[in-house]
């Protein structure tokens, strides 16, 4: 593996709660446990690492507790930090309510990691065997988004783009500009069907492709159905690995940290699918967000 994963996205720290429902609006509900968690873009950092793979993040971070908190758990799975402190701000807050079932909803508060400047960018060099991972949270924040417009004509290397749930409030013009970039596209199916503008699955994926370079790919993950890969005028499902979820917090996130490690090691996108498909199934069994197994536990699983 010669190549790194150059992450331009945002850290947070996941404030956890596991709830039994959400609650009504102007009620309440008591939580039955609480962590405080990085997360964010560190859940796909820890993944690729995990996996293997040289991983910089590139993003914005603060000073203060939380900031804090994020640097220490990205320095403990050997992850570079690119940029320096942002003076005057702590990174932000998501809130993931999770319930029994493993589904969790998300409230974010956004903090220093959406202030990245675009000189600060600049800086950041990249070669032709790295992978350069874009979050569509990025292109939410004013700050972000005129640094990665202003960055990514000039990348050399491929770039895998996750659009995230706020897909649909990203500007028309701003994903117009970003798509001739992306060599990889990897969103959920609900995200696929509003960026497409389709209401099935199936048909997103190829028109997700038609919008992108032709030697691009588009991958949409479908729970424990797999994923549905399209490139070239092809269209194809990689199985999954139906498993019982206890939390699908960051389970999207293993998914492409570990298909960016997989790509960056040689493997082919279907292989590099399965992988990530096995990775995700992995992270489900397990509580919080940055669950992604390690390498050799992932290839032990693929083995069985």
């Amino acid at each position: 593996m010669t190549g790194r994963l150059v992450h331009t996205g945002q850290v947070v720290l996941d404030l956890v709660m596991r709830v039994p429902s959400l609650p009504p609006v102007g009620g309440d509900v008591l939580a039955e446990g609480t962590e405080l968690l990085a997360g964010g873009g560190f859940n796909v950092m820890a993944a690729a690492a995990r996996s293997g793979a040289r991983v910089v993040y590139a993003g914005a971070h603060g000073t203060g507790r939380f900031a804090n908190q994020a640097r220490e758990s990205l320095r403990d799975e050997g992850i570079e930090v690119a940029q320096p402190q942002q003076p005057d701000a702590d990174n932000g807050i998501c809130v993931a309510l999770v319930e029994p079932s493993g589904e969790r909803t998300f409230i974010t508060g956004v903090g220093a990691e959406g202030l990245l400047l675009p000189e600060q960018l600049a800086e950041v060099r990249t070669e032709a065997e790295d992978i350069v991972y874009l979050s569509g949270y990025s292109l939410l924040h004013p700050s972000n988004r005129q640094a990665l417009l202003a960055w990514l004509p000039g990348v050399s290397s491929r770039v895998l783009l996750d659009p995230c749930p706020l897909v649909a409030d990203i500007p028309g013009e701003v994903l117009d500009a970003v798509l001739p970039n992306v060599d990889v596209l990897s969103c959920n199916a609900q995200e696929a069907r509003t960026l497409a503008g389709v209401p099935e699955t199936t048909s997103a994926a190829p028109e997700l492709a038609g919008r992108l370079g032709p030697s691009a790919a588009v991958v949409v993950r479908d729970g424990d159905s797999g994923c549905l890969l399209a490139a070239k005028g092809d269209t194809r499902r990689v199985a999954g690995f139906p498993v019982t979820p206890v939390d699908t917090n960051g389970a999207g996130d293993s998914h492409c940290g570990v298909l960016a490690a997989a790509l960056l090691e040689g493997a082919d996108l279907a292989e590099a699918a399965r992988r990530a498909n096995a990775a995700a199934a992995l992270s489900v069994l397990k509580k919080g967000p940055a669950t992604a197994p390690a390498r050799a536990e992932l290839d032990e699983f693929l083995a069985r």
